[in-house]
């Protein structure tokens, strides 16, 4: 079955919406993620998981909101940014819209970081306002929180920047996208690990030559299927409880 909003036609679509409640809204970026993996590597697992989550709660998928934040990630070439106002709209019209249509749940998968905050302030203004009930994953801390046991390694080797917990999901879903002959290691660097109780503003490329933190030779499309099952039924899980949709819409 489709569960994209965008590839029904439009009565499909006011059949559909009439069966659920809730909305996946996929967010991601395109940004610089090491030597070996696509730029759009957030936006890619984003909407992955979104499908396989909506197959198994029969909730609708949004168009993936493919561009980001990003401005922290431009020290090398390729990261395309939006202005944090840019991205607000952008997704406040989205979700607009979808409210608009009769969705009280929203459910969204942030592949990039910088998106959170965003997200953050709308969802709780949605609540607020419109009586709608919102979650987020964020998805690579989720990944590190729910997933150590599966890597060989931990903390930042294991989920840092295009690393070992990056690579492997890239290899479980676009083997066709990642380069492994360009995966290295890289230890994070000395002036990241001090005063780690502050927020700090250092370069990006201070922390890494190549765009990758932690080691990314050890990714395995095994690993990466590991993750992505647990995930993804710890998520449904989430919806269940959270949305009532174990208990029919």
């Amino acid at each position: 079955m489709n569960y994209r909003i965008q590839e029904m036609s439009w009565t499909e679509f006011d059949e559909r919406r009439k069966a659920t409640d809730t909305v996946i809204i996929p967010t991601g970026a395109v940004e610089i993620y090491g030597p070996h993996l696509p730029m759009s590597s957030d936006s890619l697992v984003a909407g992955a998981l979104a499908l396989r989550i909506a197959g198994k709660t029969n909730a609708l998928v949004a168009p993936t909101i493919e561009m980001g934040e990003s401005s922290m990630l431009l020290d090398y070439p390729g990261t395309l940014t939006l202005k944090k106002s840019t991205y607000e709209a952008v997704l406040d019209d989205l979700c607009s819209d979808l409210i608009g249509y009769g969705f009280k749940n929203l459910m969204f998968i942030t592949g990039h970081a910088g998106n959170v905050d965003t997200i953050n302030y709308l969802a709780r203004r949605y609540q607020r306002e419109k009586g709608v009930r919102c979650g987020q994953v964020d998805w690579w801390r989720f990944a590190a929180a729910n997933g150590n046991e599966i890597f060989e390694l931990n903390g930042p080797m294991a989920h840092g920047h295009a690393s070992e917990c990056g690579t492997s999901v890239l290899l479980a879903l676009r083997p066709d996208l990642v380069d492994m002959t360009k995966a290295t290691r890289v230890e994070p660097a000395a002036e990241y690990q001090t005063y780690t109780d502050f927020i700090r503003y250092l370069p990006f490329a201070d922390k890494t030559p190549n765009a990758i933190v932690g080691d990314a030779t050890l990714g395995t499309a095994e690993k990466g299927k590991a993750l992505l099952d647990k995930c993804v039924d710890r998520i449904v899980e989430y919806m269940n409880h959270e949305f009532g949709l174990d208990a029919g819409r």
